[in-house]
Order: C-alpha cells, then sequence, then structure tokens
C-alpha cells in the first residue's frame, strides 16, 4: 500500500471521529431543550438530527474551508507541506480526543474552541509562541462569558414575557393560540436571519443587512399565520388542548432549524483539518483556503449523524434534564435565545459557542423561576470543562505533534 493512501486512510479515520464527537456533543447539547421539555424524544431526536445534519453539511456547508480555524495561528506554519500534514492529523486527534472525553463525562463543550485549542498546540511545535494570534486567543477567552450571558438575558426575558402574556391568563390555550403568530414569526425571523448571515450558504449570496431583515421581515409575518393554522388544525385534531401543547410544536421547528444549521456550520470543524490533508496528498501543498470536494462534506455529515445516534443521549440528558426542569415554554425561550445570541455575536465579529449559548439559555429560563431551580453543581462542572477546553486540546495537540512527526 502507498504510503498516500495509508495516510488518507488515516485521515479519513481521524476525521470520521471528529465529525462523531461533534454529533455526540455539540449538536446533541443543542437538541437538549427540546428532548427535556418533551417536545420530541431522544429517538426522535436522533432521526432530525441525523437526516438534517447530513443535508446542512452536505447541501449549506462550505465548499471552502479556511486551512487556519478562526485565524488564531499564523498562516506561515503552513510553508512547510511536511509540517502541515503533521499538524492537520495532531489537531484532528487532539480535538477528538478532547471532545470524546467530555462527551463520556456527559458534559457539553464546544468542538470549535476544542480545535482553536488543537491548532494553538501544532501552531506553538511547528512555529513557536510568535506564530499564535493571542488577541483572537482573548475573543475565544471572553466568548465563556459573552455567550452564555446573552443567551441567559435573552432566555430569561423570553420566558417572562411569556408568562406575563399567555400563562398568567385566565384561557392560555387561547392566548397562546392567538398570539402564536407572533412568537412563530419571532422564531421564523431568526432562523431566516440566521441562514442569511451565519452559514456558508447564506455567505454566498452576500445579502447586506437591511436587505436580510427586510427579507427575514417579509417571510416571517404570512409564515407565522401559516403556522397558527397548521397548530390549530393539528391540536384539535389530536384533541391536545394547553399552551405547553402549542409551544410543543413550535419547539419542534426551532430543533429542525438547529439540526440544519449545526450540520451547515459545524462540519468545517471535522473536515477542515481533512481537506487540508486531502489536498496536501493530492497536490504537495496548499493556501489559506482549500476547496471542499462533495463527498467529503457528505461523510462529515454521515459522521456527525452517528454520533448523535450512539452517544448523543449523555449530553442531551444533562443539558435537558441535570441543569433545571424543562417545559415546552421554556425549551422554546431556550432555543430562541441560543438562535438569537449565536446570530448577534456572529453579526458583530464576536466568537461564540452555540454550546454555551445553549446552556446559558438553560440558565436563563432557570433563573426566570428562582435560583432554587437551578443545579449549580452542574453549572460548574460544566464551566470547568470549557475553561479546560483550549489548553487541554493544545497539550494534546502537543504531544500529538511530537508522535506523529516521528512516524511521519
Amino acid at each position: 500500500m502507498a504510503a498516500e493512501t495509508s495516510i488518507l486512510i488515516v485521515g479519513y479515520i481521524l476525521g470520521f471521529y471528529m465529525a462523531w464527537n461533534i454529533g455526540a456533543n455539540d449538536v446533541a447539547n443543542s437538541m437538549a431543550s427540546a428532548v427535556g421539555a418533551k417536545a420530541i424524544t431522544i429517538r426522535q431526536a436522533v432521526f432530525i438530527a441525523g437526516i438534517l445534519n447530513i443535508l446542512g453539511a452536505t447541501f449549506i456547508g462550505s465548499h471552502v474551508t479556511n486551512t487556519i480555524r478562526k485565524g488564531i495561528v499564523s498562516p506561515e506554519v503552513l510553508n512547510d507541506p511536511h509540517l502541515a500534514l503533521v499538524g492537520a492529523f495532531s489537531a484532528l486527534l487532539a480535538a477528538a480526543l478532547w471532545v470524546s472525553f467530555a462527551t463520556w463525562k456527559s458534559l457539553p463543550v464546544s468542538t470549535t474552541h476544542s480545535i482553536v485549542g488543537a491548532m494553538i498546540g501544532y501552531g506553538v511545535m511547528a512555529g513557536g509562541f510568535s506564530v499564535i494570534n493571542w488577541g483572537k486567543l482573548g475573543a475565544v477567552v471572553a466568548s465563556w462569558v459573552i455567550s452564555p450571558v446573552f443567551s441567559l438575558v435573552i432566555a430569561f426575558v423570553m420566558l417572562k414575557v411569556i408568562v406575563r402574556l399567555i400563562l398568567s391568563r385566565t384561557s392560555p390555550f387561547h392566548q397562546a393560540l392567538r398570539l402564536s403568530p407572533l412568537f412563530i414569526g419571532m422564531a421564523v425571523f431568526m432562523i431566516i436571519l440566521s441562514f442569511l448571515f451565519k452559514t456558508p450558504l447564506g455567505k454566498q449570496f452576500s445579502v447586506n443587512t437591511p436587505m436580510a431583515v427586510l427579507i427575514a421581515a417579509i417571510l416571517a409575518a404570512p409564515l407565522g399565520y401559516a403556522g397558527k393554522a397548521v397548530i390549530r388544525r393539528f391540536i384539535w385534531k389530536t384533541g391536545d388542548e394547553g399552551a405547553e401543547e402549542i409551544f410543543r410544536k413550535i419547539q419542534i421547528g426551532t430543533s429542525c432549524y438547529v439540526a440544519l444549521a449545526q450540520g451547515a456550520n459545524d462540519v468545517a470543524n471535522a473536515i477542515g483539518p481533512l481537506a487540508v490533508i486531502y489536498f496536501l496528498v493530492k497536490t504537495g501543498s496548499i493556501g489559506t483556503q482549500v476547496p471542499v470536494p462533495l463527498f467529503l462534506l457528505l461523510f462529515g455529515g454521515i459522521g456527525i449523524a452517528c454520533g448523535v445516534a450512539m452517544a448523543g443521549y449523555r449530553v442531551m440528558d444533562t443539558i435537558g434534564h441535570k441543569i433545571t426542569t424543562l417545559s415546552n415554554t421554556r425549551g422554546f425561550s431556550v432555543d430562541f435565545a441560543a438562535a438569537t445570541t449565536v446570530l448577534m455575536a456572529s453579526k458583530i465579529g464576536l466568537p461564540v459557542s452555540t454550546t454555551h449559548a445553549a446552556v446559558g439559555g438553560v440558565m436563563g429560563v432557570g433563573l426566570a423561576r428562582g435560583l432554587e431551580a437551578i443545579d449549580f453543581t452542574i453549572i460548574f462542572r460544566i464551566m470547568l470543562y470549557w475553561v479546560l477546553t483550549v489548553p487541554a486540546a493544545a497539550i494534546t495537540s502537543m504531544i500529538a505533534f511530537t508522535i506523529i512527526r516521528l512516524i511521519l
């Protein structure tokens, strides 16, 4: 077997392992609020996340990837193709091992920050501390606070609004049905903006902010009323009546959005380094960006789907049940807060994690019911793992770099 073939096979294995971990941890934590609120079962979450992640990764995922994720390491470390190959292997392995360990512990961590930490380890070994963009790293550290706090506040306010306008009224069901176009429209508005601003497909259209807001607003209004008609017919057909039941239907829609968007955005964390390996083997050199073949995007989407199916229940259980008790109105507030936080922060250039936003949202709806509604022991354990993610991935990457460099 030729050396190039062996390198590619190992690259595919590590790329699939990283994609598997994204599904088991990152995607699972985003479906957790829907599972915890009983909007969907774990089996349904696995099916929805699996199918939509494959579709999102394949058809919306970027066909061009940055070889240096998040600009954390100077591109000069790519000058030596051999070191670039060793670095791609070590980054994939280190990030995957850390996320796998966190999943085993049933704790949500950011796969993006794991890749960032792994790239730092590779950069230090390949070019020394001078090649690290410490300003970018500072922004990553700041996101440990920014993401959860933004999401916490939005989820807290959203739940309070729902309680004031719906749950405290004499007929919560009829009030929820009457106002459902508003909440469906708000969710649709954020979803459309997210795809126009955040996904690789949206970036290809290069729609400016005013135009994107106008498109989202125009589509949100009729879709909100269409959603109300569907919900009314479905609920009366099944005989289910209750405000929570209405929000359960809405939350199924937001869960589908989350799965599709994460397939589009997070597949790059696994397939980016794999694309580097692929093109180094095929061409012998790379630039700061490399094209990503469609089959690699599909490969990553399948890996993510397998991770959700095989181990996603661990992180879903932690966020969905252990932090605080979730209902459908609370779960909707969490989903809306997480999506809004990620959209706002990415638009103004702040590095945020969907993982951190989801946890912050769950904390927000818990705090809306009082401090005693939150298990702070779990929160402290989660935050500890957030802080450990970058240094743990970096150190593991440095060790892996040393070993792989000797092998190759």
